[in-house]
């Protein structure tokens, strides 16, 4: 096999056994790596039981996997995964960094982690070997902390292995607080800034009392078919984003006004609103008053999105962030009634610090400021904290006490949907109408409401759930179908060449694959869709997702825009069922939303009949 390593790490955490798995190439050529094998590692190893894992127990599975373009592709990304704590589901989360590379130079092409750690660890590997280490030292470390001192110590383990070692320091991939506490939107991260938030991961790992896994890898990347070719392909996808002077130079982090004043679609005040004309955080006032340094990117990458920010005046001097992007300034400033620029970054390296996701976290901190805004949540409810919309140290307040599940804290880490479920047994009354969730994970910062970008049927019918980087689309082959090739590639998005076909050129040349069009969005890509939703509808065992209702738009969408130029737009649910039901058909699902028999027997999945059958009878 051509790209990939052809084995897997393997670490049980409770035994302390360490093995090597190799790789099926029939397996990888149905599911190819990132999002679409783990999805087929998890339905092997728990599908048979799925309604019974517990995603923070300790038989749940956590994946960290490359895929076959990472390394060569420009931009090096790296898929987490296993059963998510948000939607009982499986989310493909990824992330940006340099260990997906240091791990394929080990000589692996993902790590699976099973079983709970009797105290705190992490895991260091290097080529071919790994090792479980204590982490008692670093645990309860914030996100920083704890990454100075894995990079401190991954050097001197090093250099007492090699004393003339003078090669660069090891990556990791770590948790925070949040993950440490098992806070359903705790993260993965790496490096300061970067994480996969989507799914709950870095709960996952907390539940296994595992801090952090740390690789450096010397030795090359996997053999291609045909060097020169990947090599002429790497030149022509920089080219052209080299061409792509606006985003190269602002990254999202340029959109947060255009999209709330131009397009109406970015929650404002807990999507009360989409619309604000804040010029106060404008593209402008972040070079103006916290940009440090620009073009700061990613193994490989051409486009370098990121940038290094820092508040440098006032109470939050000296925080330091990225960009903050688009999805970070949106929720942890306009949504919570924010419209000042050194504020938003302190809250978003404040996410970083706790190892919480900015969208889930802003969600939740949204939600609960509606309604104590309802006098629904009182001062009380809330531990004493005045949660006005605008006071940034009142969110800050509140978001720590969720990243320790101090208090009140202890409800709302359970995510916005779950705390709704809560509250409404608290006080007796249905706040679900005032969440902004699908299937239990927040939406991405993109409303649907002005049709600027998502319509109807993005997040009801994903998959993923709220994930606004894998909504649904019509054609299908327009949305969640390409990016289960991008997610299982592993590679970046924002690096996907305007001419398309050079993916199916790139593909072919790693890995000799001649994967085209017509086989991937009507074979591969439906496998892994089909099979992910299979898993999505057994859910439990806290939480099962009937179609007729989860496959629905947040109340709030139904309620017109009340400013801005798409005032009084709003979605048509009549619209929507039609919407919807077109959808299904499109991608092989009956009229309730459940995946065709004689499609799962084409796409080779019969073996997951049975469990659909069972879960059928038992849930919708």
């Amino acid at each position: 096999m051509r790209g990939y390593a052809g084995k897997l790490l393997e670490v049980n955490l409770s035994t302390e056994k360490i093995a090597e798995v190799t790789l099926d190439e029939q397996v990888l050529r149905q599911f190819i790596g990132g999002r679409g094998l783990a999805t087929k590692i998890l339905w092997d190893r728990l599908g048979a039981k799925w309604e019974n894992i517990d995603p923070l127990g300790p038989e749940n599975v956590f994946l960290a996997l490359t895929g076959p373009l990472t390394g060569f592709f420009p931009g090096a990304k790296l898929c987490i995964s296993g059963k998510s704590p948000q939607s009982n589901g499986v989310v493909g989360s990824t992330l940006s960094c340099e260990f997906a590379v240091e791990l394929k130079c080990a000589g692996y092409d993902g790590i699976i982690i099973t079983g709970k750690a009797k105290k705190p660890s992490y895991i260091f590997i290097t080529d071919s070997k790994a090792e479980i280490k204590d982490a008692s030292h670093i645990w309860g470390k914030s996100g920083k902390e704890a990454l100075r001192t894995l990079t401190k110590e991954g050097l001197e383990e090093l250099k007492r292995r090699v004393p003339r070692y003078g090669g660069k320091e090891p990556a990791a991939i770590y948790i925070g607080p949040a993950g440490e506490n098992k806070v359903r939107m705790a993260t993965v991260m790496a490096k300061w800034t970067h994480a996969a938030g989507y799914g709950g991961y870095g709960a996952v790992m907390g539940s296994k009392n595992l801090k952090a896994i740390v690789a450096r890898g010397t030795g090359p990347l996997p053999d291609v078919v045909d060097i020169e070719k990947v090599s002429n392909l790497i030149d022509e996808i920089c080219k052209s984003k080299f061409k792509n002077t606006t985003f190269r130079w602002w990254g999202t982090g340029g959109d947060v006004y255009d999209i709330a004043a131009k397009f109406s679609r970015e929650p404002v005040r807990n999507w009360q609103e989409e619309w604000h004309d804040g010029k106060s955080i404008g593209v402008d006032k972040l070079e103006e008053r916290v940009l440090v340094k620009r073009f700061w990117g990613c193994f490989g990458c051409p486009t370098t999105c990121e940038r290094i920010s820092m508040v440098k005046v006032g109470p939050f001097k000296g925080a330091i962030t990225d960009a903050p992007d688009y999805e970070m300034q949106a929720y942890l400033g306009p949504n919570l009634g924010i419209f000042d620029i050194e504020s938003i970054t302190y809250l978003v390296a404040l996410m970083d610090e706790l190892g919480l996701c900015g969208i889930q976290t802003g969600n939740v901190l949204g939600f609960a400021a509606e309604l104590y805004q309802r006098g629904i949540l009182t001062k009380e409810d809330l531990d004493g904290i005045d949660l006005r919309w605008g006071d940034t140290l009142a969110f800050a307040s509140l978001a720590k006490k969720i990243a320790m599940r101090d208090g009140v804290g202890e409800i709302l880490a359970e995510g916005t949907y779950r705390a709704a479920l809560k509250i409404k047994e608290m006080k007796g009354i249905d706040v679900l109408r005032y969440a902004v969730v699908e299937k239990g994970i927040g939406i991405g910062a993109h409303g649907n409401r002005s049709g600027t970008w998502t319509t109807d049927i993005s997040y009801a019918c994903s998959v993923q759930g709220g994930d606004h980087t894998s909504i649904a689309t019509m054609p299908p082959n327009n949305g969640e179908l390409k990016r289960i090739l991008e997610d299982s590639g592993v590679f970046c998005a924002y690096n996907t060449p305007e001419n398309f076909n050079l993916i199916w050129d790139f593909f072919e040349a790693v890995t000799g694959w001649k994967i085209d069009p017509d086989e991937w969005y009507a074979n591969i890509a439906r496998r892994i869709l089909h099979l992910q939703r299979v898993l999505l509808l057994i859910g439990g065992p806290d939480l099962k997702w009937s179609p007729a209702e989860a496959d629905e738009n947040p109340p709030r969408f139904y309620e017109p825009l009340p400013s801005g130029p798409y005032a009084g737009k709003k979605l048509d649910r009549e619209k929507f069922k039609i919407s919807k039901k077109k959808y299904y058909d499109s991608v092989g699902w009956d009229e309730n939303g459940v995946p065709k028999l004689e499609e799962l027997k084409r796409l080779g999945l019969s073996d997951v009949i049975k469990k659909l059958n069972q879960a059928q009878h038992a849930v919708f």
